[in-house]
């Protein structure tokens, strides 16, 4: 099993101003249209980031972008069913679909030959092996916009420096345990890259291909990866269909008319394939919540357990052309016989209990006209040292701001070894399903004017009807306090600030008058709530960009 490496996973910058001395100019990135909605803690999606690639250096790319108008995009990714959806879902799926017997045999050269053809030497001597087959190991799963139309195209081409990742997805795979872990790390999370300097994480593979962006997600993670998969999900669709559709369980509405066309309702149903795949990518449905790239991060780890469940239930009928149709979208160092030996022992396995789920937590940073997600160092190893032991990411239930939200998988938060699931939040006292709605007074207790305001769009911007003021006296603690039975009202006003500390119900010593009450206290650091634990790292609060003049001033 790979472990920890002594040193903290790689950190990205410890605040703006180091982001803005020492980030590299970004490469060349495909334009992905205005991100609305207040920042989280976790970050928002970024807005208009960049030039077109220039791979093949043809100014003529961006017409491959992803902030191409409404109808076309509609139009074409509809139509051709080319959808950017669940990059990852290669060996997490495949690994636990293969085992079926005789019926695996007959396809055994044709997929071999097939899903091993891209991987080189460089990759294999990134991989670190475990010491025994059945130790428990990671598995880096990429995204890559590569599609047929892009690799022929003059514009793009085959090499890899064209290209960068559109997901990433390192998942821990324990085959005795039957446990599978998945964490998604933001695209746009800032890395050092050495003689290649700062840059967006995803970056990795257009330097050095599949062995470079190993590396780099390696010594970020504080990791060591064993194996990898890639994956262009142009048959996504496909697949779903074939298998006659996934279920799933949505919060809230998906609305999402200008984009991928999506008016989902609330609640549990059936998806088609082509559905399935424009829900995988539907970021801008959330934009009101900020950061859609994260609510899509989870709902492609929801959509993968849909796949997955439906897969198994089906039993060889669904296997074969399951595996079939993924094989020819797959890159893997995996042959078939080492994944149908990794798949026997994950028969029985039971998404809704022994799938973990969660991401990389990341504040927003708006650096030279560029998005950056930075990583909040300390919170991510705390995650990193709890996947590593075979548990849940969150420790907290708070830490999993996209539920109630987005669409979840599995298990997210557990308190030692008492695991509890996201999606049973409502069983769990000690969770609560958070609520977009209701008053909150937001104080400054900050010696920073505007911290309020701030705070209190971005509750707005979710729904809230908030109000300012000024704290009687500064604070040394950002609380979120709730008034009566509105915890629920608090709980949405922690994950939208991006707080991780539970809302506490107010003792009569806080205005009354609201739902709720947000006191900003001095460890909201340009934004963000800082721990004292953090120093030298980002911290764990919201995004929301503060006044920058020290003064003891107006809310």
């Amino acid at each position: 099993m790979g472990k920890h490496s002594a040193k903290v996973p790689q950190q990205a910058g410890a605040s703006e101003g180091n982001v803005r001395q020492q980030v590299q100019a970004p490469l060349p990135d495909v334009p992905r249209g205005h991100h609305a909605g207040a920042r989280t803690h976790h970050g928002t999606a970024a807005a208009g980031v960049g030039a077109a690639p220039q791979g093949a250096g043809n100014p003529n790319a961006p017409r491959y972008s992803r902030a191409k108008g409404a109808g076309e995009y509609i139009e074409k990714r509809q139509r051709r069913g080319r959808h950017h959806v669940l990059r990852a879902v290669l060996v997490t799926l495949v690994a636990l679909v293969v085992a079926g017997g005789a019926a695996v045999a007959a396809y055994v050269h044709h997929i071999n030959t097939t899903i091993t053809a891209g991987v080189d030497d460089k990759l294999r001597d990134t991989l670190v092996e475990t010491k025994d087959p059945g130790d428990p190991f990671y598995m880096l799963l990429l995204g890559i916009d590569k599609d047929e139309e892009r690799a022929e195209s003059k514009d793009y081409g085959e090499d890899y420096s064209a290209y960068r990742t559109d997901t990433i997805i390192l998942a821990r795979v324990d085959p005795r345990d039957k446990k599978v872990t998945l964490i998604s790390i933001p695209r746009d999370t800032l890395v050092d890259m050495g003689t290649n300097g700062k840059q967006k994480i995803n970056a990795a593979y257009s330097f050095g291909g599949a062995a470079y962006a190993t590396k780099i997600v390696s010594e970020f993670a504080g990791v060591d990866i064993s194996h990898y998969a890639e994956i262009d999900m142009d048959g996504f669709a496909k697949v779903v269909d074939a298998i006659g559709g996934v279920t799933v369980d949505l919060p809230v509405a998906v609305k999402d008319p200008k984009y991928t066309g999506l008016d989902l309702p609330a609640g549990k149903q059936k998806l088609d394939g082509k559905t399935a795949a424009l829900l995988g990518r539907a970021r801008h449905a959330y934009d009101s919540y900020g950061g859609g790239d994260f609510y899509r991060a989870a709902n492609q780890r929801m959509l993968i357990g849909a796949v997955i469940t439906k897969v198994m239930k089906g039993g060889a009928s669904t296997i074969v052309p399951t595996v079939t149709t993924l094989s020819g979208y797959v890159t893997t160092d995996m042959d078939v016989t080492s994944i149908a030996s990794l798949a026997s022992s994950f028969k029985g396995i039971d998404v809704e209990k022994d799938v973990y789920s969660g991401q990389c937590p990341t504040i927003s940073k708006y650096v030279d006209s560029t998005w950056y997600e930075i990583c909040d160092t300390t919170t991510w190893k705390k995650i990193m040292d709890r996947v590593d032991k075979g548990l849940p990411p969150y420790e907290d239930a708070s830490q999993d701001f996209t539920a109630g939200v987005a669409g979840s998988v599995g298990v997210s938060t557990s308190t030692g070894d008492n695991s509890s699931s996201s999606s049973a939040s409502a069983n769990d006292a000690a969770q609560v399903s958070p609520e977009y709605t209701g008053t909150v007074l937001v104080l400054n207790g900050t010696s920073t004017a505007g911290v309020a305001g701030n705070g209190a769009s971005t509750l707005t911007s979710a729904g809230f009807t908030a109000t300012t003021n000024d704290a009687p006296s500064l604070q040394a603690k950002t609380t979120v306090y709730y008034n009566g039975d509105a915890q629920a009202k608090a709980a949405g006003v922690a994950k939208t600030l991006g707080l991780s500390a539970a809302p506490v119900q107010n003792d009569g010593s806080w205005d009354t008058s609201t739902d709720v009450v947000v006191v900003f206290g001095a460890d909201w650091i340009d934004g963000s709530a800082k721990s004292a634990d953090a120093t030298g790292s980002t911290g764990t609060g919201g995004a929301t960009t503060a006044g920058s003049n020290a003064v003891t001033g107006t809310n």
